[in-house]
């Protein structure tokens, strides 16, 4: 009897030592840590952000199907008459080992209301666009993305496929809805686009022979004119995808000439123009 109420005691005692360390123990996991107020510091020089609802929208899938060319596009949203004018947009892509994805700078006269291009997302995260505008405040949106490994996942092309479309340069356009027959490409609103042969090497990729890690290479200056006015300016980084695809809406000032210059990382320039006529490039 006395060894059987020792035990009873000692079982007593334990379950007492549990229920004081469950009240001690937090009740839930501390939260992931958000990088977002630290960005703004460090991108935007801690600048408040406005609600952007009204004035720039940002569109990706909510789970991506490939991580490492994961679409998005920026329009902005100012109504007509608004006296304000969008001078920049920065795409900030929070999880990222380095989050400021593109800034995009608007041509004066070209008035670019959209703009699509393909990036890497190496986590679950935030996705934010934040527009700079004429009044000199900064506007802020975001959505959310599922993918993960953007920034690590192997090129698609071998070395010496990308080496041999190094820096070439294509142009298209696009017709678009509305447009009426005798408006050619040369007048009115147009929606463009510009590929570039680039391997667009993250740092984070390894070489599946030497499983050493490829250094960084990748376009990080884009400009692009009609004749001498410019339509838009990009400032790449890491997360911009393998052989860069930006594509674009602005109005036709009647340019006869289109013309792109890309720089990357290890000091190339690429240089190409294309004649604008009514029957297309």
């Amino acid at each position: 009897m006395p060894g059987r109420r020792f035990h009873l005691l000692c079982i007593a005692s334990l379950l007492s030592v549990m229920l004081v360390g469950a009240r001690i123990a937090p009740a839930a996991t501390p939260e992931a840590n958000d990088p977002w107020p630290g960005l703004v510091q460090d991108i935007f020089n801690n600048r408040p952000m406005n609600d952007g609802a009204d004035v720039i929208a940002i569109e990706m899938p909510y789970r991506a199907e490939d991580a490492a060319i994961v679409p998005v596009t920026l329009r902005t949203k100012l109504p007509p008459g608004d006296s304000r004018r969008v001078l920049r947009i920065t795409l900030v892509i929070d999880q990222n080992p380095a989050p400021m994805a593109a800034k995009f700078e608007l041509g004066p006269d070209a008035n670019v209301t959209e703009i699509s291009t393909r990036v890497r997302v190496n986590n679950y995260t935030d996705v934010h666009a934040v527009a700079e505008l004429s009044d000199g405040k900064l506007y802020m949106t975001k959505t959310y993305v599922k993918a993960s490994g953007g920034c690590s996942a192997p090129a698609t092309k071998v070395a010496d496929e990308a080496k041999s479309r190094l820096g070439q340069m294509r142009y298209r356009q696009f017709a678009r809805a509305g447009q009426g027959s005798g408006q050619g490409p040369t007048s009115g609103t147009r929606e463009a686009q510009i590929m570039i042969g680039h391997p667009s090497h993250s740092g984070l990729q390894m070489d599946q022979v030497t499983q050493l890690y490829i250094p960084a290479f990748f376009v990080d200056q884009l400009r692009l004119w009609q004749d001498d006015s410019l339509v838009l300016a990009m400032e790449g980084g890491i997360s911009i995808s393998e052989d860069p695809n930006i594509r674009f809406t602005y109005v036709s000032n009647g340019a006869t000439r289109f013309r792109a210059e890309a720089r990357d990382t290890k000091g190339h320039v690429f240089q190409k123009e294309w004649k604008v006529d009514d029957s297309g490039i």
